[in-house]
């Protein structure tokens, strides 16, 4: 199934040929420096999410080392105007991610690149301000993120964590080292939300499990 999807993806008709093209050279680029991207199934999961925003005030957030790839979907998305944030602390990435949304045609006034640390200017940016936030982090550091991407979240936002499940073997209890138990930890914490603080949370098996938690406001 999952191929078939990604076969019906990969036309993108929906998109303009020049965010088509950048994408490419985007995913080549990531596949050279060996960093994860999302796949097109997934690419696509993420345009629509972002298509949600109700404004141009509302803007996405993108922590990943694949912020080319993961960028162009969100912005393709987002209203005309809104901006894109993106995070990550290796400048050659950020700077590969520069050159795909320059090369799609995006206006460089679009995006702004913070290179640092996630969790050290998370707490800087607006709060209840951004539709979504794409997280593609180190287990040891996913209860934290999703703690700081909380409060950006406009309502009706959705934080999106890639690779959160580990391929499943979150559920697997033999598991013990140091990673699963983190993203374990993290899966718990993500149900403490729906209880105390008001969300909406999907589980999907794409591209090694993929949580959504929408804030319902």
């Amino acid at each position: 199934m999952n191929s078939y999807l990604d076969a019906r993806a990969a036309d993108g008709g929906h998109l303009p040929e020049a965010v088509l093209e950048a994408l490419r050279t985007a995913r080549e680029d990531a596949a050279e420096n060996g960093t994860p991207a999302p796949s097109r199934v997934v690419g696509d999961l993420l345009t629509v999410l972002a298509a949600g925003a109700t404004s141009a005030s509302q803007g996405a957030v993108a922590v990943t080392p694949a912020a080319g790839v993961v960028g162009l979907h969100l912005l393709a998305g987002l209203p005309e105007k809104a901006t894109l944030t993106c995070i990550e602390p290796e400048a050659a990435l950020q700077a590969g991610a520069k050159e795909a949304v320059r090369s799609a045609g995006f206006t460089p006034s679009r995006v702004r690149f913070l290179t640092a640390r996630p969790l050290e200017v998370m707490g800087r940016l607006a709060t209840e301000a951004y539709q979504l936030v794409y997280a593609d982090v180190s287990p040891v550091e996913l209860r934290q993120l999703i703690e700081a991407a909380w409060p950006l979240l406009a309502p009706g936002g959705t934080l999106v964590l890639a690779g959160s499940l580990l391929d499943g073997t979150v559920a697997d209890t033999t598991r013990r080292d140091r990673e699963t138990e983190a993203a374990r930890e993290a899966d718990v914490f993500v149900d403490t939300l729906t209880l105390e603080r008001g969300a909406a949370v999907a589980r999907l098996p794409l591209d090694g499990g993929l949580t959504l938690v929408t804030k319902i406001g």
